[in-house]
């Protein structure tokens, strides 16, 4: 058996603590963040306390997903057709040459990486040859 339950309403003279609480849900998860942080400088167990405060309401983890779902629907849009073809056809093309300039710059940037790691493993065989040869030299001496 399960039972519903109303949510609980805001009480008509609320508190300084509910009021504090409210304009902080008002200006988001930066604003609990820099709250717990003073809240360590200045009292360490209050910090502690607003700290487990939003892990326990689940404060610290609720608005990063809505904003990832946010993207993923506004990357959907992107993909939908607006009724106007040549504006559809525009978009597609657009879209097909900004997929292949990607994918020239991260072959690109692959390439760099691999000359850059290249000239890295040479200098690093030179440097060991010639602490070799210094120290052949040092021994036949």
């Amino acid at each position: 058996m399960t039972m519903m339950t109303d949510p609980v309403a805001a009480p008509s003279n609320p508190g300084w603590l509910h009021r504090s609480e409210a304009w902080l849900d008002s200006k988001g998860k930066g604003a609990w963040i820099a709250a717990m942080v003073l809240g360590f400088i200045f009292f360490w167990p209050l910090g502690l306390a607003l700290l487990a405060y939003m892990i326990w309401s689940k404060r610290m983890f609720s608005k990063s997903c809505t904003r990832r779902k946010a993207w993923s629907h506004h990357g959907m849009r992107a993909m939908s057709t607006t009724g106007n073809s040549a504006f559809d056809a525009y978009k597609a093309d657009t879209l097909a040459r900004l997929e292949r300039e990607q994918a020239d710059f991260e072959a690109f940037l692959h390439r760099l990486r691999e000359a850059k790691d290249k000239a890295e493993f040479d200098d690093f065989m030179d440097e060991r040859a010639r602490t070799a040869r210094d120290d052949k030299n040092d021994a036949d001496a």
